[in-house]
């Protein structure tokens, strides 16, 4: 999640659209805001995917961000704000059809799309990066889908990839917005290869000249290296007890009877954010273990966004607290876990908004 970048940096272009040897390479450029995504982002790179789809000469596809800060961090969701309080519900609808036809259009494409997740990469970021056929993650990568914190939950595909994570790590993400560095990334199944940053554009540089005979997962795995342990793998005796639990509020409970002080400081996060929030996220991402694939699950989601931007007071307050004000003090309603209602993750789930995200035969 980001804010929205100077009016300066608006009249930059915001894709860079390249081509070398017999690689087609996307660049986010949005360097003041993370490289965060707006709708003309979006619809610049599915354009270069529909112009590079029957090019015989692109062969591999890299898609990677500029500056050191990260590869993307998020969408923009002060505009998402601005829209909803402005009244404008068919905007936010026509942002999320786009970007999730994107996500899936990356995980489809006919040739393989390499991703460079270098630095941050947090929600929009990982729709565009962990759907792609090679994930390539750094030593300063640091992945996140921390949406509940702004009263939302995680989509883009999010709930496919933490669905399908070891054990219980899924909704121990999801509910926290926890950050993944690079073996974290590895483990939970958001990444492929660690690359150091330091040979990244050496392994440009090999995707765009190598010979037609090395295929793009073989060329990075020249380049990766061993992450080493997972501190999320670490810690999984005490995630899956207490996030296997049946409830938000269970889930809690266990989290202050385990001795790791990990635990208790899990515990202190998921009382400091949106209580409708996890309780809507526990469903989703439970939901989405029992989906066909990303495409159900983009739809699943699509529901769900619309869901809390058409209906829900969390979402506009958490991005008032986060990023207009600043002042770090949502007021959630209901305020606390007790309070919500225990059929709520249903209700989230069961909306169906007046447009469908996938157009019908």
């Amino acid at each position: 999640m980001s804010e929205t970048a100077t009016s300066a940096e608006s009249e930059h272009p915001r894709v860079r659209v390249e081509r070398t040897g017999r690689l087609g390479r996307l660049t986010l450029d949005r360097v003041r805001a993370i490289n965060a995504l707006d709708l003309g982002m979006v619809e610049a790179l599915s354009a270069a995917l529909d112009d590079w789809e029957g090019d015989a000469g692109v062969e591999i596809v890299l898609l990677d961000g500029a500056g050191d800060r990260g590869f993307c961090a998020g969408g923009d969701v002060r505009g998402l704000y601005d829209q909803i309080v402005a009244g404008h519900p068919e905007e936010t609808a026509r942002f999320f059809r786009a970007e999730y036809a994107l996500d899936a259009r990356i995980a489809e494409y006919p040739a393989p799309i390499v991703v460079f997740a270098d630095g941050i990469t947090m929600g929009g970021g990982i729709g565009l990066a962990g759907h792609a056929a090679v994930r390539v993650v750094s030593e300063r990568s640091r992945l996140a889908m921390p949406e509940t914190r702004i009263g939302f939950t995680p989509d883009v595909g999010g709930t496919w990839l933490l669905g399908q994570a070891p054990g219980r790590t899924g909704e121990y993400l999801a509910l926290t917005g926890a950050s993944m560095d690079a073996a974290d990334a590895l483990y939970a199944g958001f990444a492929d290869h660690l690359v150091p940053s330091a040979q990244l554009d050496e392994l440009r540089e090999a995707l765009a000249m190598g010979g037609g005979d090395l295929p793009a997962d073989e060329c990075v795995r020249a380049f990766s290296i061993d992450p080493g342990p997972s501190r999320l793998e670490a810690a999984r005796p005490w995630i899956d007890d207490a996030f296997s639990a049946e409830t938000v509020g269970e889930i809690l409970q266990r989290l202050r009877a385990r001795p790791e002080a990990e635990a208790s400081a899990t515990a202190d996060v998921l009382e400091e954010v949106s209580p409708t929030a996890l309780a809507a996220t526990l469903a989703a991402v439970r939901a989405a273990r029992s989906l066909p694939g990303l495409r159900a699950a983009l739809e699943q989601e699509y529901g769900l966004v619309l869901w809390f931007a058409l209906t829900q007071p969390d979402l506009v307050e958490g991005i008032r607290a986060q990023l207009v004000d600043k002042d770090r003090t949502p007021a959630w309603r209901p305020a606390s876990i007790a309070e919500v209602d225990p059929g709520i993750g249903a209700e989230a789930l069961a909306f169906r908004p007046p447009q469908p995200l996938w157009a019908r035969p």
